[in-house]
């Protein structure tokens, strides 16, 4: 690092101490860091530095290698990116109505959302469910996880300021949200029979034991994938197609190919996905 650059931080940040995060988040999080990203990990990692009370990088990350505890969890979150709306990526959700109605209401349905960031997405997928099904939808249940706590925190609230849904339309509007008054003027909640749907989990997909009830009908994996190189990607799918039942289907994000697993799942268009081989 230049002097010059260096004498602008807080804290001293080399170029090893980099290279031991992206090895870390690696590690923990199968999160591989673009060697561009170094600006970005300053910035975020700098905050846990003072919350620390850490004077450099490398005593910040020599006492969480050494005894980490909780400090592992704000770490990774620090790192997460959550970036998301709600029916973000739209050409998605009348393919997921006309599978659900393909589905019925016969028997059980179950759908794991697995980055459930603040919580945008399981809920757009439970409109949909709501929009396909009316009131009787009894039957399906999502799971809705992801590694980073915090968002999911503000999830299982599902509390949003009005600007987070001015692009929807004001029929969703009205049926699924309630409207602030008072101290929450200026925010909507997303009605209960919605969120009774829904169950936010904390879940890290390199974990070796996920907590899924299975057969799963539809896996929403959108703009995770993005963040793992090839061999994390083909062992994440590869645990995720057993899960499927026949028929189902898979959603991914729009910047996301699985060619080079072609053995566990087969493009549907639009990045929609069908396992191989199922239950």
């Amino acid at each position: 690092m230049a002097p010059r650059e260096q004498g602008i931080r807080e804290f001293s940040f080399s170029a090893a101490d980099f290279e031991r995060v992206r090895k870390l988040i690696y590690q923990h999080a199968g999160i591989s860091l673009s060697p561009v990203k170094q600006d970005m990990v300053y910035s975020r990692l700098a905050r846990r530095l003072r919350a620390t009370g850490k004077q450099s990088f490398a005593e910040y990350l020599d006492a969480l290698e050494k005894n980490g505890g909780t400090e592992w969890e704000k770490f990774v979150n620090s790192l997460t990116t959550n970036l998301t709306s709600f029916f973000r990526e739209p050409h998605h959700f009348p393919i997921l109505a006309e599978q659900l109605q393909k589905l019925g209401t016969q028997r059980p349905i179950r759908i794991w959302c697995s980055a459930a960031s603040t919580g945008e997405e399981p809920y757009s997928i439970a409109m949909t469910v709501a929009e396909t099904f009316g009131s009787n939808m009894s039957h399906v249940s999502i799971l809705a996880s992801d590694l980073d706590t915090n968002v999911l925190a503000t999830a299982q609230k599902g509390v949003y300021a009005l600007d987070r849904v001015e692009k929807m339309s004001p029929d969703r509007l009205r049926k699924f949200f309630l409207r602030g008054t008072g101290v929450q003027d200026g925010f909507v909640a997303v009605r209960p029979e919605l969120k009774q749907l829904i169950e936010f989990r904390r879940i890290n997909l390199l974990e070796a034991n996920w907590p899924v009830k299975e057969p799963l009908d539809i896996i929403f994996c959108r703009n995770v994938m993005i963040y793992f190189d090839k061999p994390t990607q083909y062992k994440i799918l590869s645990r995720f197609a057993p899960l499927m039942q026949a028929g189902g289907l898979m959603f991914a994000g729009h910047s996301e190919s699985f060619l080079h697993a072609a053995d566990l799942f087969k493009s549907l268009g639009k990045t929609v996905y069908a396992p191989v081989k199922s239950r």
